[in-house]
Parts: structure tokens; C-alpha cells; sequence
């Protein structure tokens, strides 16, 4: 049987299904591009704000055509969503065969191989503690969506507990991954072709806590930038302010390969707002962090992500975070209106803020940084970078990014040229900025 594996939410998610793709192609179950053609579709679910719940829900509605009228004779749920409503999601949802939970992956060949036999013994919902999840390993075999980029998951889970946040509940408290077993992989995927590394974790700065070896972040990208050698970009996303280190900051300023990106979820700038997100840092402490950051690593390039309208958020709350925005000039910045749920601590605090103040503070936030970002991007115009290519288009165009430019969540770069190929690396003189993209011509020939 053929099966179609659709991903939803974040890249830990895409490294998720792409192992799971591999578990289920070795076990006979290869698969296909297209639903259509499908007798096995996976809805791999994101549960995390309330829109990407209901997208999740969204996606596996429109998939159950397929169910009912086409090739489909399996319909199976995973990830996230069943893991944080479980029970409740079995009435909400009679069209799915299966729900597995974020421990529970591998489950799912069991209950193809078994059928209504695992259902008896298991039931239909099948969620685990998430700390029984087997953590990956460089040994599984992986069908990745993208050849030339890879995102290289560090850890699972989490151990802080912001208070807005449900992940240490969905995945349990954080168990990090060797460092020889991350290593293995890097290698294993730069000699298949990759070009870019992505570090994920829900905390990525914070692994290696959890394990017994005295070993930091710094030691493990050392390590991978080390064994893929000067050809392959490494970047890290995710990272936490309180577990950011000098060495880490010396180490980008060193390694050719090590982008000189950081990406920081900050979450606000209001001490107040702080302390009620259980986040353990004040404006004073951000503002020195980041002076500090662009001291160390000159050219370096900053991504951080903010929640507008968290509960208490007075109107001076976010006007500090507006002028922490406008003073700090991020390259790239993510704001997210804050989404409540029940079983978040943060919705018994009081004073919660309306939606539409919060939209509208989300986009008043996005509006000065719009400015910021198209001027960062004048300030590039003529000079020249490398640029990764992912996309030809018809004619003499592309799309790629730079090493400032990180997947999916920054802009990118028009490329004006033709004669390569997706997954070649060309050196671009920009030639035109955007708010959030840029354009340019290859110069010296067109292979770094």
C-alpha cells in the first residue's frame, strides 16, 4: 500500500514525518507525492496555538475525502493534536482509523501490519507517556521533502515551563541526543548532498543539559561544522536567551561555516509581562545580551519572535516592547497574538486582553518592523553574497537565500541568471532590496 505523510507545524515536525516516511518505505509502505493515489494517509498534526489546531482539523476534514470516496482505506492521525486533546479528539473526529500520539510514531506500522487486531489491544488512540518516544538516531532510515537543506533535530522536549506554553506536556522534558549520534547523521546527510544544516530543538541552545557528559551546544556545533567541512551551511534555530554563551558566540565568530545567525525567541520586552510568562530575564538583561552578541560576532544577523496580547499586557507593557523593537533593529522578527487554552497556566492569570487589541498591537509591532527590514535591506544592495538555490523558475529566474535568510520563516533572494541547478551555491551582487526580500545577478562565474 501506498502512503501520503502531510505535515503540519514546525521543522521538529518535518524531521518527524521524514523518519517516519523511511520506518514505513523499509516496512513495504512506500510513498507518493500526491493523496490522490494514496491507500495510507497521515495527517501529521501541530497542536500548539489555537490556529494550528484548527488547521490541523481543517487538513484532516479536506483528507477524508479521500477516505470516503477514493483509494484511501486508511485514515491516521498523528502528532500533537491527538496528544493534547486525546479522548475528546475519538468524538470530534469518526472519520480517522488511527490516532497516535507524539510518543506513539512508530505505532503506526503496527496498527497497518495489524489492523483491527492492534485496534482491540490498544484502542484507536494509542498516546504514551512522550518520554517513552525512542529518540531518533542516525541509523533510521529518512525520506527527506527537501535534497539540499535538512534540519538536524538535537533533542526532544523541553524543561523549562513558560506559562504559556504546552510542548512539555505534548513531548515531555528534554532528553538530548549524543553528540556522536548528530555527528553520524551530519556526515550521513552531507554525503547524500545536503548543503545546509538546520539545528533544531525546542530549546536548542539548552542541549546537552540533560545528559551525564560535561558537553554544551558549543561542543556539538564545533563538532558538525568540524565534520562537514567549509562547503555546508550550519545553522541553529530556536535558541533560549539565558542559555546563549560567549564560547557559542566566539565559536560563530570562528567557523567559516557556522552562519552568523542567531534566532531568539524573546517572547517580550516588559519586565511585568516577563515575570507572568515565566520567563527568567528583564529588558535590562536582553538589551545587554544583544549588545553583547553584536560585539562578539560583528556581521552577525538576529531573528526573534514576540507575543502581543499575553494576559496583563497593559498599554505601557507594550509600547516598552515597541520601543524595545525599534531600538534593537532585528533583521528578521515573528509576532504571534497570544492564543489561550484551557490547560495553559497562563489562562488563569487575570486581566486577559482582548483579540482585537492583540491584532492590532501585532500589527502595529510588524508595521515598524517592516521599515526596519527594508532598510537593513537597502543597506545590502551592491554587495555580494553567497546564495543557496532552491527554486527555478521559468526564464531566467530563481529563488534561493543567503546565510542570513533561514528556511520558511525569512525572506529570499531572487536570483537573475540561468545555467544552475536547485542545490548549487552562486556568489549574487544584490541589485534591488524589498521589505523582506532581495534580488541580485550571479557575478564570477555562477559556482562558489
Amino acid at each position: 500500500m501506498k502512503c501520503y505523510i502531510e505535515t503540519l507545524g514546525c521543522a521538529r515536525n518535518q524531521v518527524d514525518s521524514e523518519v517516519l516516511a523511511g520506518h514505513l518505505s523499509l516496512a513495504g509502505f512506500p510513498g507518493v507525492d500526491n493523496p490522490e493515489s494514496a491507500e495510507i494517509i497521515i495527517i501529521n498534526t501541530c497542536g500548539f496555538i489555537q490556529d494550528a489546531i484548527d488547521n490541523s482539523i481543517d487538513t484532516i476534514l479536506e483528507l477524508a475525502a479521500y477516505r470516503r470516496e477514493g483509494s484511501c482505506r486508511y485514515l491516521i492521525v498523528g502528532g500533537c493534536l491527538p496528544e493534547r486533546f486525546q479522548e475528546d479528539i475519538l468524538e470530534s473526529l469518526p472519520e480517522v482509523d488511527f490516532f497516535a500520539g507524539t510518543a506513539a510514531y512508530f505505532s503506526i506500522l503496527s496498527f497497518l501490519e495489524k489492523g483491527e487486531a492492534f485496534i482491540r489491544e490498544k484502542g484507536s488512540l494509542f498516546c504514551p507517556d512522550p518520554v517513552t518516544a525512542p529518540l531518533q538516531t542516525s541509523e533510521m532510515e529518512r525520506h527527506r521533502t527537501q535534497v539540499h537543506t535538512a534540519y538536524l533535530k538535537v533533542a526532544e522536549g523541553c524543561s523549562r515551563h513558560c506559562t504559556y506554553c504546552i510542548i512539555p506536556m505534548l513531548r515531555g522534558v528534554q532528553r538530548s541526543r549524543s553528540l556522536e549520534d548528530i555527528v553520524a547523521e551530519a556526515r550521513n546527510l552531507t554525503e547524500s548532498g545536503v548543503r545546509e544544516l538546520v539545528l533544531v530543538a525546542q530549546e536548542t541552545t539548552d542541549w546537552g543539559k540533560d545528559l551525564a557528559r560535561d558537553q554544551t551546544i558549543c561542543d556539538l556545533v564545533r563538532a558538525v561544522c568540524d565534520t562537514v567541512g567549509d562547503g555546508v551551511w550550519v545553522r541553529l534555530l530556536y535558541g533560549h536567551p539565558e542559555s546563549l554563551s560567549d564560547d557559542l558566540l566566539d565559536l560563530m565568530a570562528e567557523k567559516k561555516n557556522f552562519c552568523s545567525y542567531l534566532d531568539l525567541p524573546v517572547q517580550h520586552a516588559s519586565d511585568t509581562v516577563l515575570r507572568r510568562m515565566g520567563r527568567h530575564y528583564t529588558r535590562s538583561d536582553l538589551y545587554s545580551l544583544f549588545s553583547r552578541i553584536r560585539e562578539k560576532v560583528k556581521d552577525v544577523v538576529l531573528r526573534t519572535t514576540l507575543i502581543t496580547g499575553f494576559p496583563g499586557e497593559s498599554e505601557e507593557d507594550f509600547l516598552e516592547l515597541l520601543e524595545f523593537v525599534r531600538t534593537m533593529r532585528f533583521d528578521h522578527l515573528g509576532v504571534f497574538t497570544y492564543s489561550d487554552m484551557e490547560d495553559l497556566p497562563s489562562h488563569h492569570l487575570k486581566k486577559h486582553v482582548p483579540p482585537e487589541i492583540a491584532a492590532a498591537r501585532r500589527d502595529a509591532v510588524m508595521e515598524v518592523q517592516a521599515g526596519i527590514s527594508w532598510e537593513k535591506n537597502r543597506q545590502r544592495l551592491g554587495e555580494r553574497y553567497p546564495v543557496l538555490i532552491e527554486k527555478l523558475s521559468e526564464g531566467e529566474l530563481a529563488e534561493g537565500r543567503t546565510p542570513f535568510q533561514a528556511p520558511e520563516v525569512d525572506g529570499i533572494t531572487y536570483v537573475d541568471g540561468s545555467g544552475f541547478q536547485v542545490g548549487d551555491v552562486v556568489l549574487l551582487e544584490i541589485t534591488d532590496a524589498f521589505d523582506y526580500d532581495l534580488a541580485g545577478n550571479v557575478v564570477d562565474g555562477w559556482e562558489v
